[in-house]
């Protein structure tokens, strides 16, 4: 099926024995989605703090790669993107107690973009993902000796 026109969407339905061709209003199918998954490892301990009301909020940052091909040598070229986390209640305390710098993460969660004026009066963004599933993914990293 191929959208045509002012948004509909058009095409044959049903079984071979009984088609009926339907059209129908794009806008009236499709709904909004606002979900993130990530698979990547942490970048530093989590940041755990506990709000005035005593709810855990977690900070982690988790560094995520994509392979872009070989470079001219034949190796492998990965681009490196990070993202922010933000993880409230028992997961934060979580966070907080069993999660360090290295570890392999799944994360799911949606997209939140907050602004602000920074004190020179620019206007600022950042994106953060609001995390509703997090797993641990691997095994556990090495200690760093001290």
């Amino acid at each position: 099926m191929v959208p045509t026109g002012h948004g509909n969407l058009t095409g044959w339905v049903g079984t071979r024995s009984r088609r009926t061709y339907a059209a129908v209003i794009l806008s009236e199918v499709i709904e909004v989605v606002n979900k993130v998954i990530l698979i990547g490892n942490l970048t530093a301990d989590p940041e755990v703090r506990a709000t005035q009301k005593g709810v855990y909020v977690a900070n982690l940052r988790l560094a995520t790669n994509t392979y872009t091909g070989k470079d001219e040598e034949g190796n492998r070229k990965e681009q490196t993107e990070y993202h922010t986390l933000v993880v409230f209640g028992k997961m934060a305390e979580f966070a907080g107690q069993y999660l360090r710098k290295g570890r392999l993460l799944y994360a799911d969660g949606r997209l939140q973009t907050n602004s602000w004026e920074d004190s020179a009066g620019q206007k600022r963004k950042s994106t953060e993902v609001i995390v509703d599933t997090l797993t641990l993914l691997g095994p556990k990293p090495q200690e760093v000796a001290a």
